[in-house]
């Protein structure tokens, strides 16, 4: 024993942030074509070369693309030879960027590339997201996504938390901050539309299309070396509900608020918030769970509302919190990603800039 303090953890940044014209089609592309000009962007940002990332992970489906190991196409992308310390996550690409956050903790790397890609078109994804739910006794009832969202969307109008007028302005709110986001799908004002499941209208629920994201972490003086403001992560944390939904209350999100606690969320008031809230219904649920104020910005991007590439999404999330610091426009940013039905597993980070 040398009686000297053990080294404390890692200050870990998000340094740049990139994303794709998120397109309700993208047929003459394939995942590989949609994700290299964002990872080009990524590492213009920084400078770096791909030779240069210490660690590379990414999150993406079988399902969306409908065969085995698509992931490892997306490494034509990246560039995978000379050999590269690479991972990959069936998630969306938050839980990737978790995955090198805790890679860089460990002092393994310095930096890392995190991506995620989605192409929602080809196939019907209200179906594909079926097969999240538990094979025995759900999945094989085919409820789709939009139907199990309505059925907590039902359960918050009756237990008084919001009502359809309330979930309206929520999408109107959405789709016009999205003006100002050169990337969303959706943007301006849009009808909100007819019930697709009561009380959900077209305006509720997120446009299905086609994206991709990506994001450079980088450790210490090393993040302040490619980024001038980087977006520190000061905690991050992730959580899950039980798998059943009729053991859940689909009107509070548990899970949520304990990742926020130990992501260090409620200790300090947070300006801006980036909600993975696909469903107008979800942003209710979530504003409660985080302890969100009128005060804190919500969404400015537009949300999972105004674009929601599945799998790339939640990342989008952070990437936007993280930018915004970049921007200075935020001090202390909140970030969360979602996946599975009725907000069931539950992502959540907090991102600061350094005093200015």
């Amino acid at each position: 024993m040398t009686g000297q303090e053990p080294p404390g953890p890692r200050d870990v940044a998000v340094v740049a942030f990139a994303q794709s014209d998120h397109r309700r089609t993208t047929d003459e592309l394939s995942e590989v074509e949609m994700l290299m000009p964002v990872l080009h962007e990524v590492l213009r940002a920084t400078g770096l070369r791909t030779a240069d990332i210490g660690f590379t992970c990414s999150g993406s489906s079988d399902y969306l693309a409908g065969r085995a190991f698509s992931f490892t196409m997306a490494l034509d992308g990246v560039g995978a030879w000379p050999p590269i310390s690479e991972s990959h996550v069936e998630m969306d690409g938050a839980w990737a960027l978790y995955e090198a956050w805790t890679k860089l903790l460990t002092g393994d790397a310095d930096t890392a590339l995190v991506y995620s890609y989605g192409k929602s078109s080809p196939g019907p994804l209200r179906d594909v997201l079926t097969r999240q739910l538990d094979p025995y006794c759900l999945a094989p009832l085919w409820p789709d996504s939009v139907a199990l969202a309505a059925l907590q969307a039902q359960a918050l109008v009756d237990a008084g938390e919001t009502d359809e007028p309330a979930l309206a302005a929520i999408a109107a709110r959405s789709r016009r901050d999205a003006t100002a986001n050169p990337h969303a799908q959706l943007k301006g004002p849009f009808p909100h539309g007819d019930y697709v499941v009561r009380p959900l209208r077209t305006g509720d629920c997120p446009p299905i299309g086609d994206g991709a994201a990506a994001v450079i972490l980088a450790a210490g003086d090393r993040a302040r070396e490619l980024c001038e403001r980087p977006a520190w992560i000061r905690g991050i944390d992730h959580r899950i509900e039980a798998h059943a939904l009729g053991v859940r209350d689909l009107t509070d999100s548990p899970s949520t608020r304990l990742a926020a606690e130990k992501a260090g969320a409620f200790e300090r008031p947070v300006d801006t918030a980036e909600l993975h809230a696909p469903f107008t219904s979800q942003e209710v649920v979530l504003r409660k769970a985080l302890r969100l104020g009128d005060g804190v910005r919500v969404n400015p991007s537009g949300g999972p509302l105004a674009a929601h590439p599945v799998m790339a999404a939640g990342l989008i999330r952070i990437g936007e919190a993280a930018a915004r610091v970049h921007r200075g426009e935020s001090d202390r940013a909140l970030a969360h990603a979602t996946s599975g039905p009725c907000l069931q597993q539950n992502l959540v980070a907090v991102l600061e800039g350094d005093p200015r």
